[in-house]
């Protein structure tokens, strides 16, 4: 299984509603999601999709970047949106773990998914026991030999978190980038002995909001290699010298994208709508841009799983 790991912005979560339109529950895809506007509406209306169109989703409770500070905010919410929806309560754990178990125990919560953040002991006892207890199902975690082994013959589903996007410093910087291996854990994960695997698909792990009128615009595009390994491109606009002329940078770098896409005969729903926008010569603007490209994304491994 597939666990991408997105927060709950706008276009993050139209990429997710349109995929689960597009699939109608038959995919190997589930999103872990991450909310981080203290305004509900979007996820809402994802959070319906989700239920019309049989999308299993994961939704951290606790999130950690993002306008939400209140630790009872997310579910308190979204509680009735969550009615007969098919979703596991995640929680980021670290050394907040005492309060996790007591607000779980409150709400009587059960298949809970725990993340393991950076500074998570995983080799604690309190880690281990909460961990271990009945009322957790997954476990997300970067690399640990050690938690593999220490959940090995048990129940629990670890899920292995890799940050594959190299993200650079500005947009421009892409323009010379070549494509580079995205991961190749699509191929081995059942073999390294995970449930599943989980990244946070086209768009870097650290958090922030954006909204600046960019100097280039850059498409970046995930695809798989004949050795079935996932590789990515990234198409670069070439006029970068001030932020004018914003959609014409995106016709530069669309045209690259669109070029590529022909040559490798790629047709997911997201290239073709890539393609659409580049033929008739219009402009999405750039959340439209980033939806396409996770999309494609989870089009992409949905498709390999």
């Amino acid at each position: 299984m597939y666990f991408p790991y997105l927060r709950g912005r706008q276009f993050e979560l139209i990429a997710l509603r349109e995929f689960a339109k597009q699939r109608e529950g038959e995919n190997s895809v589930i999103p872990i999601i991450e909310p981080v506007k203290k305004t509900f509406n979007s996820l809402k209306i994802a959070i319906s999709k989700f239920k019309e169109f049989d999308l299993k989703f994961a939704l951290i409770l606790n999130p950690q970047v993002g306008d939400i500070t209140d630790f009872q905010k997310v579910l308190d919410e979204l509680e009735d949106e969550l009615v007969d929806a098919i979703w596991f309560p995640a929680f980021i754990v670290s050394n907040n773990i005492g309060a996790v178990k007591k607000y779980i125990k409150i709400k009587k919560l059960n298949e809970v998914m725990i993340i393991c953040s950076k500074s998570t002991d995983t080799g604690s006892n309190d880690f281990l026991d909460f961990a271990l207890s009945n009322r957790v199902k997954f476990i997300v975690s970067e690399e640990n030999k050690s938690l593999k082994r220490k959940l090995k013959g048990t129940d629990k589903n670890l899920i292995l978190l890799s940050d594959c996007f190299k993200p650079k410093k500005r947009n421009s910087d892409y323009l010379d980038a070549p494509a580079e291996k995205f991961t190749e854990e699509n191929i081995f994960f059942e073999e390294d002995g995970y449930f599943g695997f989980s990244d946070y698909t086209t768009i870097s792990s650290e958090f922030n909001e954006g909204g600046t009128t960019p100097y280039a615009v850059s498409i970046h595009l995930t695809y798989q290699k004949k050795n079935e390994e996932i590789w990515i491109r990234h198409f670069t606009s070439e006029s970068n010298d001030d932020q004018a002329n914003v959609q014409g940078k995106f016709a530069e770098a669309a045209k690259k994208a669109v070029k590529f896409l022909d040559k490798k005969e790629i047709k997911s729903i997201a290239a073709n709508e890539l393609r659409q926008y580049f033929n008739n010569q219009k402009y999405p603007g750039l959340g439209m841009v980033k939806k396409i490209s996770i999309k494609n994304h989870l089009e992409l491994v949905n498709n390999i799983l």
